[in-house]
């Protein structure tokens, strides 16, 4: 069995540092006393092969937090299917590879709730590999499916320490802004944003409304991360949730209100909702003893608050 990990003087790198993710992930390991490593992807490509190997034959990590991915939103998903298995089995083949043979004493790999099949909800961890999958992300899911297979074929033939999370929709501070490849709240806030700037009278959002999502605050994962890092060892995968559900109707409804957008708001049903529901069972980790801090009202406002400070400033 194992016992608890410390990270403390432990040489941690946390692969994808300059994403939403590992930035923030960043930030909370320095409270941990490890020795950080990071790499920006123009001076390490993580799908090619050989690179990966010789840089982790340098470096030699203890940890190695998996954060780098090629990711996007719905309509970003379903146009370009074969980029996004193709880049995510590129790279997590690559870290995790290369993870064992350079004696990694703990892998963390990043999933995502996509990996589900469409079923009830509250989606248990033990419901992977049990149906079928939403159409409009499915090549992003099956990498990532992939990646947390491969996580628990190291760990029974050479005991590696390969864990897998499951985190829901993410949002806040180093989120992807762009209209056509970010995910729903980021999308959101710069649409309705440039809307009041502009003076106009309505928004165009996709989709119906409808669908009922949970998002999870960037510094959440984070601690949450470093928390399971510790303490969660097991090969059957973990997921990562706030406990809060919201329609999409809802979602914009409240970042107008934070934004005080005084128009309208008018839903395109001709773009695709996705799942109608996405809601994660987190009982595992409670029991484990760490809950989310962040309420979505105030992650909203904190996320736009960074938004008018990064990213407003860029599209003057």
């Amino acid at each position: 069995m194992y016992k608890d990990f410390s990270l403390k003087n432990k040489k941690v790198w946390v692969a994808g540092h300059n994403g939403m993710v590992g930035s923030s992930l960043c930030n909370r390991l320095k409270k941990e006393e490890c020795d950080l490593l990071t790499i920006s992807r123009s001076n390490l490509d993580l799908c090619r092969d050989s690179d990966v190997e010789h840089w982790m034959k340098i470096n030699q990590p203890n940890v190695v937090f998996l954060a780098a991915a090629k990711v996007g939103g719905i309509l970003y998903n379903s146009k370009k299917p074969a980029e996004f298995i193709t880049e995510n089995l590129q790279i997590q083949t690559n870290v995790i590879k290369y993870s064992h043979m350079y004696d990694v004493e703990k892998l963390i790999f990043l999933g995502s709730a996509c990996v589900y099949p469409i079923s009830e909800k509250p989606i248990k961890e033990d419901l992977l590999l049990t149906g079928k999958l939403e159409t409009t992300n499915k090549a992003y899911a099956v990498a990532k499916i992939a990646g947390i297979e491969m996580c628990k074929f190291y760990r029974e033939q050479y005991d590696s320490n390969f864990i897998s999370v499951q985190p829901n929709n993410l949002y806040g501070f180093k989120d992807n802004f762009s209209n056509q490849t970010s995910h729903v709240i980021p999308a959101l806030i710069s649409r309705i944003h440039n809307a009041k700037k502009k003076g106009e009278d309505k928004v165009i959002i996709w989709g119906t409304g409808n669908p009922q999502r949970e998002f999870v605050f960037i510094e959440d994962l984070a601690d949450a991360l470093v928390f399971i890092t510790k303490k969660y060892n097991d090969s059957a995968p973990i997921n990562i949730g706030s406990g809060e559900e919201i329609t999409i109707f809802e979602l914009a409804t409240l970042i107008a209100k934070v934004i005080k957008f005084p128009g309208k708001l008018v839903f395109d049903e001709s773009f695709p909702d996705g799942v109608p529901r996405k809601f994660l069972d987190t009982s595992k980790l409670k029991k484990l003893g760490w809950n989310p801090r962040i309420k979505l009202n105030e992650g909203i406002k904190m996320t736009y608050s960074w938004y008018l400070e990064n990213i407003d400033h860029e599209n003057e």
